[in-house]
């Protein structure tokens, strides 16, 4: 059979392109003509033998052999960067501070700090794994060079990229069944309980707004200080909460859309302190755009419209 060798260009186009929601604007991140791209994308399914874009309305999206490369691409782009990076013996030095919410910490983190680390031993990262509004707070007074936080809609941040939005999902206990109640104008069962972080907090007021909009009876059966206190309670089948689909343990179960009422959607984005960070912070950001593309994909992530400009 014969080898087929992919180029790291070609690819970097291609994740490029997806991410960004527009070939067009991947050239123009890229600096290459639209045309060049679109004989970029043509290659690779030349290579491949298989289409990896579809046509979906005015858009584009990506065939099941698209996904799949899609996934591949990101592993060898970032594996490629990092050795660069290493070999070119990078002198980076001194110090780093970065925040994440709580649904991306305990599985992104790691990833973020490992990549950062083999790459820049001689920095050092102070991480911070942080309630939404504690980590809008720390990056205003400039405690923080970088947070990854929900974007509360309210304010608008001078040095933020906007990396998403992700639905909102109804949360239960994976083994425990789920009674739902009625309207509060019909009999049912007792009001809907409800495990929830302390006030303010964007998921807990995106649930009561919701369930008080269908009129569905509730209560605040449980309250925690912390995400992983949520999680327990829920998995031992105290009441139900709201969360996007990151980091969802497996004591607990996404419900169906249609079992309880309507969720909007929540931003998500990275926020830094400064309009033109060191480049200790520029390689961190980077790194962190790089690790959460996969993870928001995998939860449902809305992005920008798909356009054919380019293609």
């Amino acid at each position: 059979m014969r080898k087929i060798t992919l180029e790291l260009d070609v690819l970097r186009t291609f994740v490029a392109g997806v991410e960004l929601g527009s070939f067009a604007r991947a050239a123009d991140r890229l600096g290459r003509s639209t045309s060049a791209v679109s004989a970029q994308l043509k290659k690779i399914e030349q290579q491949l033998e298989t289409p990896v874009l579809r046509k979906a309305g005015r858009g584009m999206a990506l065939t099941p052999a698209g996904e799949t490369l899609l996934a591949y691409a990101r592993r060898l782009l970032a594996l490629n960067d990092e050795a660069v990076t290493a070999l070119r013996g990078a002198t980076l030095a001194g110090s780093v501070r970065l925040g994440m919410q709580q649904d991306f910490g305990e599985h992104l983190l790691s990833d973020v700090l490992g990549r950062f680390a083999r790459a820049h031993p001689q920095v050092c990262i102070d991480a911070r794994v942080a309630r939404n509004v504690q980590l809008l707070e720390q990056i205003t007074a400039g405690q923080l060079d970088l947070a990854l936080a929900w974007d509360n809609g309210g304010v608008t941040w001078p040095h933020a990229a906007a990396l998403g939005r992700l639905p909102l999902r109804w949360l239960a206990a994976a083994s425990e069944p789920l009674l739902l109640p009625q309207t509060q104008t019909q009999p049912g069962p007792a009001p809907l309980p409800l495990v929830v972080l302390e006030v303010p907090c964007l998921m807990r007021a995106a649930a009561i707004d919701a369930l008080d909009r269908a009129g569905i009876a509730w209560r605040i059966a449980f309250t925690s200080t912390s995400l992983s206190g949520v999680w327990a309670a829920v998995a031992a089948g105290l009441g139900v909460t709201v969360r996007t689909a990151v980091g969802v343990p497996a004591t607990v179960r996404l419900l169906p859309p249609s079992a309880l009422p309507p969720l909007p959607t929540i931003g998500i984005t990275l926020l830094q302190a400064e309009a033109q960070p060191a480049p200790v912070t520029q390689r961190l950001r980077d790194i962190v755009l790089e690790a959460v593309a996969p993870t928001l994909a995998a939860a449902g992530s809305i992005p920008p419209a798909w356009t054919t400009q380019g293609y």
